[in-house]
């Protein structure tokens, strides 16, 4: 492109308005809705749903948008039709009294019917105007037009009045849907004209496969806007029709970092002592009888203690058999369920096919507004699909899970066969967090081990816990390490029990050899004591003799001095006294 082609362009292209459906998905598909003031044919074969939908469109548009529509039947009356969605909580009486929609039927006999001559339609543009003009309706249905054309055989006929039908309702300013069944040999409709001349084509298909019923939707074309090409599941039941969009392939979801508790402390202490991601997909896999439901029962009982919500997907099991069952592990559910934080759905994976399960838990999820939902188990779902479909659903779940923020739990059966493995493989290549419980079989007794494969984002425990299921509830213990390798169950308690007596025969031992290190010690004390006393009194017998022989000395010396003195006559000195203030006594 030149540049001045560029020049030329115009910068204030508006959208193409669009008339909301009201349909859940749809308009997610369709991206706003069918195109405003133009025609969209609604085609498919019998049973597939194009009534159904095409008179939700009018019911809801009176009811959500306030825009009345007339729905004009060229096969059922309008009692039938009012019969019909009246399962459906939609009351055509009310709203027609109410003046939001007009019924009106246009009775066609084939038998009739001759070409003979010129056809217009021109009777039909007069009584569809006025009812359009009778309650102002902006939204128009013409159910089976085919039926106007059934005894006609000018292609170029119908092809001109179905122009001139197409731009009459185009001038009268109203959101056209046109019903077709469908034709043969590829054709979308029985005269193949219809889609030629419509803005908007959307192909109902409903196909049983593995004598399973399935709905699809498919938009063909859709002038002037972006669509949804892919094909989509729709549910028709009690709430009216449900489509589930395809999820998107783009990758860019919010993510959280505030962790959930599993509701088992220990395996809390495996995935960093926190737990689960809120958010996060967690899946644990494991043989039967490992302990799956039971650690997810405890899942959905945290998350109720926490005041929040939880729907329980049982493949299964029934509510009641799950509740009375994690009673003999110390968790009652049943005050959860009655206080409606805890929703059960039940049902056997041959209800639906794939597509139809993913529509109900989509659906379940938009009315119940949960924040973890748990699917138990995901493996029976391979009796309605292959491998690869049901991978393609949980995908799709997931994906829609996680803009939702809903953290979510599945688990799956282990059977070491080709098909199992290539589930657990493919499935956990999707999941955050994978646990696997598996059978630790040892001297003819079976008990259970749990680790975890892979936890992203998070530190997490790379070793094999013993998983303990007891009346009193769920733990993991560390696997015991023995003189011949990994001991469980009875055989480790044998183990810890011979150690802890060893310990008590060794503690013993050396209490005992305290002890008799006490005694000798005390006896040598005593020994020593004694000894002391015994010296003291031989010190003391000793410092006696010799002050006796000190003193005898002594008196012997003096004496001997005494005598000697007295052999010499020498007498003792008398003492003078001498005259005071030194005056000479007068006495002799």
């Amino acid at each position: 492109m030149t540049k001045s082609h560029k020049k030329q362009q115009p910068t204030n292209i508006k959208s193409l308005p669009k008339t909301p459906t009201g349909i859940t998905g749809l308009d997610e598909i369709t991206s706003g809705g069918i195109p405003q003031g133009r025609p969209t044919l609604i085609c498919g074969e019998a049973g597939c749903g194009k009534t159904l939908m095409s008179l939700e469109f009018i019911v809801r548009g009176a009811m959500i948008f306030n825009e009345p529509g007339v729905f004009m039947a060229f096969e059922e009356k309008t009692d039938e039709l009012a019969m019909n969605v009246a399962s459906l909580g939609f009351n055509l009486y009310e709203l027609q009294e109410q003046k939001k929609v007009k019924l009106d039927h246009v009775h066609i006999d084939r038998s009739e019917i001759e070409e003979t001559g010129e056809y217009d339609l021109e009777g039909l543009f007069i009584r569809l105007g006025h009812a359009i003009d009778s309650i102002g309706a902006k939204r128009v249905v013409l159910d089976t037009l085919e039926n106007l054309f059934s005894g006609l055989s000018n292609e170029i006929v119908l092809r001109a009045e179905l122009r001139r039908l197409f731009t009459f309702l185009k001038n009268k300013g109203v959101t056209a849907i046109i019903t077709g069944e469908k034709g043969d040999g590829g054709s979308l409709t029985r005269q193949g004209l219809e889609e030629y001349v419509s803005d908007c084509v959307i192909l109902l298909d409903h196909r049983v496969i593995n004598q399973i019923s399935t709905r699809r939707l498919r938009v063909v074309k859709y002038r002037g806007s972006q669509h949804g090409t892919n094909e989509y599941p729709f549910l028709i039941d009690e709430d009216g029709i449900s489509v589930l969009p395809v999820t998107s392939l783009g990758l860019e979801k919010a993510v959280s970092s505030k962790r959930i508790s599993s509701g088992i402390p220990a395996l809390d202490y495996m995935l960093g002592g926190q737990g689960f991601f809120e958010g996060s997909s967690i899946l644990v896999s494991g043989t039967a009888g490992t302990g799956k439901t039971s650690i997810s029962a405890y899942f959905a009982a945290e998350t109720c203690k926490q005041k929040k919500r939880c729907l329980y997907f049982a493949f299964e099991e029934s509510p009641n058999q799950i509740i009375r069952n994690m009673r003999s592990i110390n968790i009652d559910l049943q005050p959860y369920v009655n206080s409606g934080l805890l929703r059960f759905h039940a049902s056997r994976p041959t209800l639906y096919g794939l597509e139809m399960h993913l529509v109900a838990i989509y659906k379940l999820i938009q009315q119940f507004k949960p924040d973890t939902i748990i699917l138990d188990p995901i493996t029976n779902l391979i009796t309605v699909g292959s491998v690869s479909e049901v991978k393609s659903m949980l995908v799709r779940l997931i994906d829609f899970l996680q803009n939702e923020q809903i953290t979510v739990m599945f688990t799956a059966l282990s059977l070491n066969t080709v098909v199992n493995e290539q589930t657990d493989e493919g499935v956990s290549s999707l999941v955050d967090t994978w646990m696997l419980v598996r059978d630790i079989e040892h001297n003819g007794e079976r008990n259970r081990g749990l680790y975890i494969m892979k936890s992203r984002g998070m530190k997490h425990s790379n070793q094999v816990r013993e998983f303990i299921i007891t009346d009193k509830g769920l733990d993991l213990v560390d696997v015991y390490l023995g003189p011949e390798g990994v001991l469980t169950g009875s055989a480790r308690e044998a183990q810890q029990l011979k150690e802890r007596t060893g310990v008590a025969l060794r503690d013993f031992a050396v209490s005992r050899k305290d002890k008799e290190i006490t005694r000798k010690r005390t006896m040598l004390e005593s020994k020593i004591s004694n000894l002391q006393a015994e010296f003291e009194s031989v010190e003391e017998e000793l410092n006696r003799i010799y002050y006796e022989d000190e003193l005898k000395q002594q008196i012997m010396d003096k004496n001997r001095d005494e005598i000697t003195k007295m052999r010499r006559g020498v007498k003792e000195d008398i003492p003078v006294k001498k005259k005071s203030n030194g005056r000479r006594s007068n006495k002799l």
